[in-house]
């Protein structure tokens, strides 16, 4: 049984039927309560739709239920009994990238929705462009509709060998596509009888099995500092611990270990949480390292493996997702917060821009519009110690800070760095 905790983002055009299918899945997974079905039942009969309209579950702001569209990132949880899952909905319109962007940097899988009357369109290409550049290990491909066109094994093939495709010029690593009707169940949570010719997974049975343990990080040892903990007590004056959450490899007490960015070593003397000492800790947990020497480390240093120890840089070269209203022009300046450390950068040179349409780059633009994914160069005030994002997803990845207003403007991923 498998109890870890699996984190989805869904995405797809509009009328995808997207929201129909996270309703079916909570629906048929009996997350919903007698009350909140009840409500749906009755306004799907006021709005005459004919069915119990699945959709209404999930688009809980009433301003877009009435406007028929959905914005945002909406979260939601729900259990299985071989499983808990937290899923984050976004929305499918091209202004909204930056919206998919933040739904998908902490995902483990992303369902992309299809029409099966459609094909893949540009959105299905931008949003598994999107799910490659921020490395999301999996990616289910649900073609939706499959009642419309008959249920036809030819048209799912087809569909299939496009995305097959796409996958594979995108460098998408595990790739799933599986014919679905969310309006009338088939495939979803149960097989159905509409498709026989299919043989594989259902979309739930896929979710509660797919192995997501082996796509973090457990090679290299990364430790970013929240807290320096020094109890006040005169018993326990000499404790000097640092709390935080291991952002990759394994910790145990004996591990040789550099402070970053000064570049002192020493070596970990216990591991530890609120309940005693553990023997090891892996990346996602949140724990306390005590070292052996009295070093001065604080806020925003990062205790690393020395070998391969990551690189402290003061220049990044990543592609960056610019969410703000106000173009991004070169020589702007604004504050990097990478892990739990901030500092200041300028921007140094725009590399080029991704046509969103055709995914190809274009060279050299003169600045950045809201939702453009860019290549960028920035300089850094002081260094930061980083990880290309393709290895640790964790130190990989930054967010970009107008000083001025504090607003988080842009996402990055670290595509390499000089020392």
């Amino acid at each position: 049984m498998s109890t870890g905790l699996l984190r989805l983002v869904t995405a797809g055009s509009v009328d995808d039927g997207k929201s129909t299918l996270i309703g079916r899945l909570l629906y048929d997974t009996k997350q919903i309560l007698a009350d909140q079905l009840e409500h749906i039942e009755q306004t799907s009969q006021r709005r005459g739709d004919g069915y119990v309209n699945l959709a209404l579950l999930t688009d809980g702001l009433r301003a877009e239920r009435e406007q028929g569209i959905t914005i945002d990132v909406a979260y939601r949880s729900f259990v299985t009994p071989r499983r808990r899952f937290q899923l984050a909905d976004a929305p499918g319109h091209v202004q909204y990238t930056r919206n998919m962007v933040t739904g998908a940097s902490t995902a483990d899988l992303a369902i992309i929705l299809v029409d099966a009357r459609k094909g893949v369109i540009e959105q299905t290409r931008r949003h598994s462009y999107i799910a490659a550049i921020l490395g999301t290990p999996h990616v289910l491909v649900a073609v939706n509709k499959m009642d419309l066109v008959g249920y036809s094994e030819e048209r799912f093939r087809e569909i299939e060998q496009e995305l097959r495709e796409t996958a594979e010029r995108l460098g998408l690593r595990d790739v799933l596509v599986i014919p679905i009707s969310a309006l009338h169940g088939d495939n979803v949570v149960d097989p159905g009888v509409g498709m026989p010719w299919y043989d594989g997974p259902t979309l739930l049975e896929h979710l509660e099995t797919v192995e997501v343990a082996g796509d973090r990080d457990l090679e290299h040892r990364r430790f970013p500092v929240q807290w320096v903990i020094r109890p006040l007590s005169e018993e326990h004056h000499d404790y000097r611990g640092y709390a935080g959450q291991v952002a990759g490899g394994v910790w145990r007490a004996g591990d040789e270990v550099v402070v970053l960015p000064s570049g002192r070593r020493t070596r970990v003397a216990s591991v530890e949480t609120a309940e005693g000492p553990l023997d090891e800790a892996v990346a996602g947990m949140s724990v306390t390292i005590r070292l052996e020497d009295d070093l001065d480390v604080g806020r925003g240093d990062l205790l690393a493996d020395p070998d391969p120890a990551p690189i402290v840089a003061r220049e990044l070269d990543a592609h960056v997702c610019w969410m703000a209203e106000r173009p991004l022009e070169p020589r702007t300046r604004l504050v990097v917060k990478q892990t739990t450390r901030s500092v200041r950068a300028i921007v140094d040179e725009l590399v080029s821009v991704v046509d969103i349409h055709t995914l190809e780059d274009r060279p050299s633009p003169g600045c950045l519009e809201l939702n453009d994914i860019a290549r960028v160069r920035l300089r850094l005030a002081e260094p930061l110690a980083v990880d290309p994002y393709a290895e640790n997803r964790a130190t990989g990845a930054f967010i970009m800070i107008d000083e001025a207003t504090n607003d988080t403007v842009g996402a990055g991923m670290i595509l390499s760095a000089a020392r």
